[in-house]
């Protein structure tokens, strides 16, 4: 462990979650170092959405450029695989990096805009003598690596002279073999400790038509070869990366010393960091499981709200200041961890707690006839966007002779210390007036379809002139007057805490109860015209947003509500039951 990991996890224990990485960026820049210089860069790969453990890597580059003065983060694709990668993903990247509020403004590339330059570096290397290519097979050259224990064996054809490399370098580039017939290697240290120095792979053949220079090429440069080198081009200064890359760094080191990168050269040398990624509870951050969720339909597409993808949190309603907030919470570290969800969950809580109008919707409505109240005859009240706030904005609400409450807030027994409705009890509704249950009445099934009340006029507003107390308050919609919506309740899409341990089929583990679509909803009038995207308090019930399909054909016209979040933690309440 570094020093400078270890001083981290001593902040961390001391002073809660830090940021070594800005104390070692700062450090530098104060120094002197590069220059003064401070560029970052994020270079995500382009086969497939980026998630939530994405978006901690986004605020930590982008916002150390922020943080520093003259700093500047990269937009840098890593495009370097042709199979796997798409234009599709390309346009959602840009689009996440920009709802989460960064701009590379002219700083976009692509590691394929290197592919010329990194050919001729690796031609530098084969005429130095640095470079071979080898004609084996993938089994035999992983056969013959080694490991820990065991030293490598060198390959019969890492003596083969610089002009016969470069001759089989460039036949492989002008297509003249199979894929997977040749190779090209750096000469590392067979006999080394450090199995990713084992005469690392520069180039393989790939026959495949790439998503920005097509058919051009036919060999593609390894991840270690390119990422290093791409640093070096755009003068990157530090290249900060996950912990499963620590084992990468000297292959990082090792490249960078071959091209010439030294310290003090006048784009000067990047210098690789890495930092613990984030993990979370009930959650899934394999991009390759991700993808076998989509195309295993197992979820509606990448954007599906209960994916962890950028594109599924925002359609959910989880806002950009949220996530940065959060990822903030949860600090930068050298420790692998597990945050809990709930974490997350009590952050963008908070940030929509701030921002969102309560209104009331009911999604389960039971039919609730006031029978002293006379049909057509509407009583307005004002009711508070903010009810912290009675003097800000407002909307008129109307009760009517039918209205809808929540099927669960009536019992017909009612259990100890229930507040609620039930036959001979009296609850306030919200902003209005006080009702009693008379009566009920059930279908064939046994089910209570109908209460039957009285409302004391007496109590406009909710507050009785005779000053009796009522401990229950519903929230409530007029039936004369509500907008018929689809609800859609969306859960942790995963039932245990880790699934990314899950050796065998992990979608035994996939919550059945994470998605509930209820099509018989009612919100107030005031919802009317909500537009996509915008999100909204349901007094009682948790935050919801307006999904971007709403009122198209797929919501037969209705308006879609998602929710975001319940307003409570009800895992936590489900573990004490469970307990």
């Amino acid at each position: 462990m570094s020093e400078h990991d270890s001083a981290n996890e001593k902040k961390t224990e001391e002073d809660g979650p830090g940021n070594f990485v800005l104390d070692l960026v700062e450090a530098d820049a104060a120094a002197g170092k590069n220059g003064g210089r401070v560029m970052t860069r994020f270079p995500p790969e382009p086969n497939g959405y980026l998630h939530m453990g994405h978006a901690k890597a986004i605020c930590l580059n982008f916002g150390l450029a922020q943080k520093i003065p003259g700093g500047k983060c990269n937009l840098r694709f890593d495009d370097t695989n042709p199979e796997t990668e798409d234009v599709e993903y390309v346009e959602s990247i840009k689009a996440d990096v920009r709802w989460l509020g960064f701009d590379w403004e002219d700083r976009l590339y692509f590691a394929s805009d290197y592919f010329d330059k990194l050919f001729d570096l690796a031609v530098s290397m084969i005429k130095a003598g640095t470079a071979y290519v080898d004609s084996r097979t993938e089994a035999e050259i992983r056969d013959t690596r080694g490991d820990f224990y065991k030293a490598g064996v060198e390959s019969p054809h890492r003596a083969r002279t610089p002009d016969e490399n470069l001759a089989l370098f460039q036949r492989m580039r002008a297509g003249e073999f199979k894929d997977g017939e040749h190779v090209l290697r750096g000469k590392g240290d067979m006999a080394g400790t450090d199995v990713k120095m084992r005469d690392p792979l520069m180039y393989r053949i790939r026959h495949a038509k790439h998503h920005r220079t097509g058919d051009k090429w036919c060999i593609y440069p390894m991840y270690d070869w390119a990422h290093g080198q791409s640093d070096f081009i755009e003068g990157i200064t530090h290249s900060i990366c996950t912990l499963e890359f620590v084992n990468h760094r000297g292959l990082y080191n090792f490249f960078l010393d071959q091209i010439g990168a030294k310290d003090g050269a006048p784009g000067g040398r990047p210098q690789q960091f890495e930092f613990a990624k984030l993990n979370l509870t009930y959650t899934m951050f394999s991009k390759r499981r991700l993808r076998d969720l989509v195309f295993g339909k197992h979820v509606n597409g990448w954007d599906d709200p209960r994916m962890p993808t950028l594109a599924g949190l925002r359609r959910r309603g989880v806002t950009p200041e949220a996530l940065r907030a959060f990822c903030d919470r949860v600090g930068v570290s050298t420790k692998d961890s597990i945050v809990d969800i709930s974490l997350f969950e009590h952050t963008l809580r908070e940030d929509l707690n701030s921002r969102c109008p309560r209104v009331m919707g009911v999604i389960r409505p039971l039919k609730v006839t006031i029978e002293n109240l006379p049909e057509g005859e509407l009583h307005e009240f004002d009711a508070p966007y903010d009810p912290e706030k009675p003097e800000g904005p407002s909307r008129k609400i109307a009760l009517s002779r039918v209205v809808y409450v929540e099927q669960e807030d009536f019992q017909e027994v009612p259990s100890k210390k229930w507040f609620r409705l039930a036959p001979g009890q009296e609850v306030r509704l919200r902003y209005a007036c006080l009702i009693k249950c008379d009566r009920f009445v059930k279908n064939d099934k046994g089910e209570v379809t109908e209460l039957f009340c009285t409302w004391d006029p007496e109590s406009r507003g909710g507050m009785p002139k005779d000053g009796r107390k009522v401990k229950g308050t519903l929230h409530w919609v007029s039936a004369a007057q509500g907008i018929p919506v689809e609800t859609r309740l969306y859960d942790r899409l995963f039932s245990i805490e880790n699934p990314m341990t899950e050796k065998d089929d992990f979608t035994k583990h996939l919550n059945p109860k994470s998605l509930e679509v209820i099509t018989s909803s009612v919100v107030e009038p005031s919802l009317a015209n909500a537009k996509p995207g915008e999100r909204f308090q349901f007094e009682r019930l948790g935050y919801f947003a307006v999904d971007p399909d709403s009122s198209g054909p797929a919501a037969n016209g209705k308006l879609v509500f998602n929710r975001t979040v319940t307003l409570k933690d009800t895992w936590a309440n489900i573990a004490k039951k469970d307990g």
